[in-house]
């Protein structure tokens, strides 16, 4: 049926649906979207090259790779700030996403779906956008989960993912800005603020095809629409922010359960994968457990006796990894890295190590550290944790610690270190 105005009858009749409030949405998206894809960014300067090579997680070279660089040790809990904003904020924005992508729904379903070449590019636009914010949104979701339901890997698929989609964000704000303007010119916000449901009116028709031709009695004013969707950012917010907060907000991380405390005392504190689940053998790391360490023609092996005689230091550091967990600093006790290297052969200029594990299932049962990384005095082979052995859950007999790195270079359950080997020269 045709409608007086020439156009299809619609079924999106709601009264709220304008380009006032679609602007509104998308002013919220473009100042947080920017920021998800630094601290995204960041998060990859801090994986590579120290994981690329050894899990062929994320890229290291090319266009896209042009801004990688030696991730720092100081200040030490920079990567426990930037990620825990990253995943923080990227699930505080959810309903502020959703509720774009239903302020222009109508869009998504015109018809005819194609009227032109010029029509059919901005169709094209419009699917890289919506396709990859949900994209994006959906696997960085199932990642704070460990819900890995997608195929392949997620840290590639998270990053060419994150530069297709702010490539599509970047040419509709390029295209789009100046009607966004205008929009939110159209109306006062305070005004809106104050406007009631009895007093809701549809915005007026112009050409964005999101003002309903025959809209419906509205049933919710646009200040409980906006209302709606800040609370369900703020439940959000409170139910993830803890797992990176830490303290008292911690028992509020509903959303994270890999990121609230785990029992009580010195190793009373979050793992991403128990002992159970990293298919540790009891001989793997029982009685007869020995370190490997090996340098430039030189190779010892250690008995955690041994290793309990060298000099033990202690550093203060927290633990964060890419899921958006982090603890408060632990008070670790150990070997320092750098020590072991001149043990391995190695003087002044060390370069870096390859870890490997005890570990048997997932990934990341090797990593490889950078130089930077092994000549930080904070960086240990850690023994103990907060005056107590290391638990079996925390990497008994042990594990290493790092200033500022991504919880997965965290390694437990070590049984080799390789100085100056990449990961395809150590041993398997």
């Amino acid at each position: 049926m045709k409608v007086s105005s020439g156009l299809p009858a619609s079924p999106w009749r709601s009264p709220l649906r304008g380009p006032w409030l679609t602007s509104v949405f998308g002013v919220v998206l473009l100042v947080g979207i920017p920021v998800l894809f630094v601290t995204g960014l960041l998060s990859y300067a801090a994986y590579n090259p120290g994981l690329a090579a050894v899990n062929d997680k994320t890229p290291d070279k090319g266009l896209l790779g042009f801004y990688l660089f030696s991730w720092p040790t100081d200040p030490y809990w920079l990567y426990r700030l930037t990620q825990g904003v990253h995943v923080t904020l990227g699930v505080v924005l959810v309903p502020v996403l959703l509720a774009k992508l239903w302020s222009v729904v109508p869009k998504l379903f015109t018809i005819p779906p194609l009227r032109s070449a010029g029509h059919a590019l901005d169709r094209l636009s419009l699917l890289l956008l919506v396709g990859g914010g949900l994209f994006e949104f959906l696997t960085g979701v199932l990642n704070v989960q460990l819900d890995y339901l997608f195929p392949g890997s997620f840290y590639p698929l998270h990053f060419y993912g994150a530069w297709v989609f702010v490539g599509a964000v970047s040419a509709h704000v390029a295209l789009r800005l100046p009607r966004t303007l205008r929009a939110l010119r159209s109306r006062d916000f305070r005004a809106e603020l104050r406007t009631n449901t009895a007093r809701t009116r549809p915005e007026p028709r112009d050409q964005s095809g999101l003002v309903a031709a025959h809209p419906s009695e509205p049933t919710l004013s646009r200040r409980g629409a906006l209302g709606m969707v800040g609370l369900g950012s703020l439940a959000l917010f409170v139910v993830t922010a803890g797992q990176s907060i830490g303290g008292p907000l911690r028992r509020t991380a509903l959303l994270a359960p890999h990121g609230r405390a785990v029992g009580d005392g010195p190793n009373g504190f979050p793992v991403n994968k128990s002992y159970l689940a990293a298919g540790i053998h009891g001989p793997d790391v029982g009685e007869g457990w020995r370190l490997v360490v090996e340098g430039p023609g030189r190779q010892l092996t250690l008995t955690l006796d041994e290793i309990r005689r060298l000099p033990q230091y202690r550093s203060a550091l927290p633990i964060a990894c890419v899921e958006g967990w982090s603890t408060e600093n632990q008070h670790w006790e150990g070997v320092r890295l750098v020590d072991l290297a001149r043990m391995a052969g190695y003087d002044d200029d060390v370069p870096g190590v390859f870890v490997e594990s005890a570990q048997l299932t997932g990934s990341f049962r090797a990593v490889a550290l950078r130089g930077n990384q092994v000549r930080d005095p904070r960086s240990l082979l850690a023994l103990r944790v907060n005056g107590a052995v290391l638990s079996h859950d925390h990497g008994r007999p042990a594990r290493i610690i790092v200033p500022d790195a991504p919880g997965v270079m965290n390694t437990k359950w070590v049984r080799r270190l390789t100085f100056g080997a990449t990961a395809q020269g150590a041993r398997a």
